[in-house]
This record gives C-alpha cells, structure tokens and sequence, in this order.
C-alpha cells in the first residue's frame, strides 16, 4: 500500500496527472511485483490507509515528504466520486419509518416495508432500513462511507424523505430531527483506519455494529452506536434483510393482490408488533431538547447548512411551516406530479389545484426553497400534455420553483396503476418520446431553477414498465441540438472544476410570483457557467396584509431564501484548502450585500435570512441578528 502512495506521489511531484485510468495502472503494476490479489490494494483502501498512516506514524508519513500541495493534489485523485460535495456541500439523505399515507396515487408504490412510494431496494432505503429507520445510525453510517470516500464533512446538508412529513406525530417529528443533529455533534463516524476490514464493503461495517457492546471499541465502531444497535435487537426487530422481508411478506402478498391497501396493511403489520411499538415510545424529544442540540451544531466539526423536509401540498399550513422552521429547515420538496387537474383526477392524487398554488405562495413568504416533484408519462396525459404543463410549472406567476425532480412515470409492481396497464388504460412511453418531452422541458427551465434529478433510484428489476435507464439525463442532454442554450442550473454549475475569480460577473434575473418579486443573484463566466447565486424575495403588501395573523414576516420585510457558493468543499476554517474553487473568495458577502442593497432601493427597511443552524455564525458576521425563526438585519 505505501508503494502504491509512495507511486503517486512521485507522478504527482513532477506535474504528471493521476487520473483513474493512471491510479489503475499504477495498482495492478504494485499487485504483479507483491503476486498478490489486485483487489487487496482497491482504492477504497488508499485512502484509509493514508490517514492512518499520517494520524499514527508520523515520522513513517513525514518521511514520503508530503508537502501541503502535494496532499491537495493526492487526495484529488484518491478521493471517491468527486460530484457528491461538488456543489459545496456534502449531502446526507435520511428515510423516516413506515407511516400510514393522508393519500393514495394510482402510480405511487406499495412497499409495506417503506414509507409509501418508496422501495427497500433504493440505496438510501437499504440503508434505512439496515438501521431500524434510526435518524442517529443513518447520520453516522452515511458519514463514515463520506469519510472513506474523502469527501470533506464539515458542512452537510440534511435530506429527510419518506412519507408526508407532517402526517408523522409532531413528538416524531422533533425526536427524528433531534437525532440527526446529536449524530453530528458527535462525529459518530466509525474508525474504518483502526480495523481495516470494515473498509472491504458495507456489510463488514454492519456486522462490526451489530457486535455486543463491550468489541465496539475494538471495532472501530462509536459506543453510542453500538448501544442503539442494541436498543432494537432487544425491542426484537429483523436483523436482515431475509428477515424484513418475511416479516412483511404476508401483507405485502395482500397488498399486491388487492386485498389490503397501504394504510389497512400498515395497521395490522406494525400495529401489532411488540418492536415497533416499544420503539416509538422512545422516539419523542421537545423543542427544548432540539433548541440544545441545535445551539451546540453551530460550532461542531460538522455544520447543518441545509435541512430539507418532504411533504405534500395539502400538508403545507402556517401551523405546519411554523414547526418545520423550528426544526431548522430551510427547504422543502413537495409533490406536484401536475398541474392538470383532470390528470391529477384520473391518477387519484386527492388535491385541487388552488391548494397547490396556496403552498407555493406560503413557501415563498416564509423564504423556504421549494424543490418540487413534476411526473411525465401519468394516467390521461400525452406528450403535447406533459410538455405544456411544465412549462406552466416553471414559467406561471402561482409556481415558478427553485428546483425540480422531473420523473418519468414507472410502474412498480403493487401500485395500482398496473391494472390500468393491463387493461392497457397506460401506456409508457417509447424511449424517443420520452426523451423529446424531456429534452424539451429542459430547454424550457429558466435560468433560477435547478434540475435535481430525472429518475428514481428504482432497481430496474422493480420497474414492470418503463424507463430503466439509469443515464436518463446523460442521456437527455446528448439529444440536445448543438448550439441549444440550456439554462437550468445544474447544467451550467462549475462542479469541481476550476473558478476564475476575475471571469465572473455578477448577473441580475428578475421574475414575478403570485406574492412577491423575486431576484436571482448569480456569478457568472462567460460560458454562463454559475459560482454562486443568491434568492431574493421582496414580499407584496397586499399578501402580507391578507395573511398578517399567519405569516412570521411583516410589511417591509425582504427576504433573503438561499445563498449557495460552487466548487470543491472546503474545510471550515481552512481556506487554503480550496485552492482556486468558489468558496472562500468573498463571493457569497458579495451577493449578500447587492441583496441588501437591491431591498433597500425597493423601499424595504428589513431584510430576513433563512438561515440553517450551521450558516447562524456566518449570516452574524455579515450584520444579521437572530430574530425568532429567521436572522434579520436592518437596512
């Protein structure tokens, strides 16, 4: 393993680059002169291996002669799937228990080991589900692999999904949330270095923290972890996935004969089980025990700047957002599905479209980011249909969102849109309809909103109909014409690529929402690819006075709803380590200040901040004052 490092230090030292392709090389090379298995110098292992050796060795690590360049550029090529922190945040997704659904869409999946429409076999749902749905296991398992991986964890964003957040009790709600923040406190990262066999694959991990507590140590394996693991062998829960899936068999079979829907099945599976119900007499925390935690992540290693919550347009009150803000969030992902009210009629989605427009306008005047879920393909629609309706979506004054999941409809085998397919009611599109509808909706996005994903990470296995296709987008972009201008943010951010600072400019879009004007701040080269932009919302006045017993904010008030800074992570506190990336070069004070700027030349006295629980420090450095659910700064 040191030749290995040893190797790519002396390629590195002399300009040469180490990419994939090379590190390959360099590896099988190492395992020919050592006769030994290639696998055992995997790159998973390197990495590890480094850091160990530099924490425990040190006089073994200064003699390679690692100059703090060379480490930058080491780390580089030893660090794994560079994209997940490219966008300046490292992001940790959760999955909250199985809960009976306010709703119940044709299309949506009847997994009774999930909450509803989502699938055990989904990567983050595995991971769920290996932890009893435990918030604090998920937070520490999903910081481990970061850590092996390389990826810096000082700044995370939190993404909480499953079912309608606010169906779940509101004592869950602050217990789920709580735990997530306690996890971070506690840097509960397993000591992959201290006992290199966890580093082999996730298994070997789950089965060091599933050992008795008095061998976690010895393991690797952070005690609390441990002893919350053995909270729920105690309470009697499946241990494997054999074991989920027996447990839920015989009301899984009822549900996909048509004997039981989600919520009756729900009942009479956790209902009646001893585990279940001893575990939820645990999870209840107050806001007290959360205001606690939530002080203390302000200055720890590993800082919240992003709380997402998921949830449903119906779900969305000033009661429900009042809470969801206390809880620390500063997003929320809210399913749309469509804006035809006789698609969403014919596919049973159980909601008027006035109430969808309502949310929006709530979302936008307590400054949440609002990520929405848009599906083409469902039940009534075509693909003349689907294209008008996203362009609604994205370009009329009552919806405009700041990020969209743009699905195709697929059909999983349980939902009951498969007797629509069988009788041939839905059909799905050929791949080359799909992509025209698709590619079209992308040339059709504006510039202040964002693409997240195209597809679900549902096996192809589980999909009976469909796209399978996991390069959807990949796929999507390349049928692009040459010369179309694609305007849609995550098409054009910097990513880990190189930032010239004296290229950019900064780019004013403004937009008009049913409540409020909205500005999108962005830096920009000349590509028009984006560094950093900033979301600013000027409230009406008539909204506000219509609703000034519901709403936290009042007349005169701005809002500031996002600031968000590109390129590679860097560790809080240590600038150099971003070399020539976004971050760290003033440009997010930049934006903040032409915000203020912008607000006080339209007349408004105050400006508020949605801040996250780990962006306080920063939005105080800048002049704003903690102010109940938001930082606010006088203009």
């Amino acid at each position: 393993m040191e030749d290995i490092i040893l190797n790519i230090l002396s390629e590195l030292a002399v300009g040469r680059e180490v990419d994939d392709r090379s590190l390959v090389k360099i590896i099988n090379a190492q395992a020919r002169r050592d006769a030994a298995d290639k696998r055992a110098y995997a790159k998973r292992r390197l990495l590890p291996f480094y850091q160990r050796v530099k924490r425990d060795e040190p006089q073994r690590w200064a003699s390679w002669g690692v100059t703090p360049e060379l480490e930058e550029k080491l780390l580089a090529v030893l660090r794994m799937k560079p994209r997940r922190t490219a966008s300046g945040v490292a992001t940790i997704t959760v999955i909250t228990k199985p809960w009976p659904c306010s709703s119940d869409c044709r299309y949506c999946p009847n997994d009774i080991r999930m909450p509803k429409s989502y699938l055990h076999g989904e990567p983050a749902c595995e991971r769920a589900e290996q932890t009893w749905f435990d918030p604090y296991l998920q937070v520490s398992a999903r910081l481990t692999a970061l850590s092996q991986m390389g990826h810096a964890v000082d700044k995370i964003e939190l993404i909480v999904l499953g079912g309608t957040w606010s169906d779940y009790p509101r004592e869950y709600q602050i217990w789920f949330v709580s735990e997530l923040f306690r996890a971070l406190n506690d840097s509960a990262i397993a000591d992959v270095a201290a006992n290199p066999m966890l580093a082999d694959n996730p298994s070997a991990l789950d089965a060091a923290m599933c050992a008795d507590a008095n061998s976690q140590r010895d393991a690797g394996v952070p005690a609390y972890v441990a002893a919350r693991r053995a909270f729920y062998r105690e309470c009697g829960f499946p241990q494997t996935a054999e074991e989920f899936a027996a447990f839920a068999a015989e009301q899984q079979r009822a549900i996909d004969t048509g004997e039981l829907n989600y919520n009756r099945a729900f009942a009479r599976l956790y209902g009646e089980s001893d585990a279940w119900v001893r575990a939820t007499q645990m999870q209840s925390a107050t806001l007290e025990e959360l205001v606690q935690l939530q002080h203390a992540n302000e200055t720890a290693r590993h800082r919240v700047v992003g709380l997402v919550i998921e949830t449903r347009p119906d779900a969305v009150t000033p009661d429900a957002l009042t809470l969801i803000r206390q809880l620390g969030a500063t997003k929320i992902q809210m399913g749309i599905q469509s804006l035809d009210q006789q698609i969403l009629d014919s596919n049973d989605r159980g909601i008027r479209i006035e109430r969808i427009q309502r949310a929006f306008g709530l979302l936008r005047a307590f400054g949440f980011k609002i990520h929405a879920h848009a599906m083409v393909n469902l039940l009534g629609a075509t693909p003349e249909s689907d294209k008008c309706d996203y362009r609604r979506l994205v370009t009329e004054a009552p919806y405009q969102p700041d990020e969209i999941k743009l699905y195709p409809c697929a059909l999983i085998e349980g939902a009951r849109l498969c007797r629509d397919f069988d009788s041939g009611a839905w059909i799905p599109y050929t791949e080359d309809v799909l992509m025209d509808v698709l590619a079209a909706d992308v040339l059709a996005t504006p510039s202040f909103c964002r693409i997240s994903r195209m597809i679900r990470d549902f096996s192809s296995n589980d999909i009976k109909a469909g796209n399978k296709k996991p390069n959807l987008r990949q796929m999507v972009e390349q049928r692009l014409a040459v010369g179309e201008r694609v305007r849609e943010i995550r098409y054009r951010e910097v990513g880990t690529g190189l930032v010239d600072v004296n290229a950019l400019r900064l780019d004013e879009v403004r937009y008009e929402t049913s409540n409020t004007s909205e500005r999108f701040l962005q830096w920009v080269d000349r590509d028009m690819r984006i560094a950093g932009f900033l979301r600013l919302s000027l409230p009406h006045t008539d909204y506000l006075a219509d609703h000034v017993d519901k709403l936290p904010v009042r007349a005169g008030e701005a809002m500031i709803r996002e600031v968000h800074v590109y390129g590679a992570v860097a560790r809080l506190g240590e600038a150099g380590a971003a070399g020539s990336a976004a971050q760290h070069l003033g440009l997010g004070r930049r934006l903040v200040e032409r915000a203020c700027e912008i607000a006080r030349d339209e007349g408004y006295t105050r400006i508020n901040v949605i801040s996250a629980v780990g962006t306080r420090g920063y939005y105080r450095g800048l002049g704003f004052e903690d102010n109940g659910l938001y930082q606010r700064r006088d203009l």
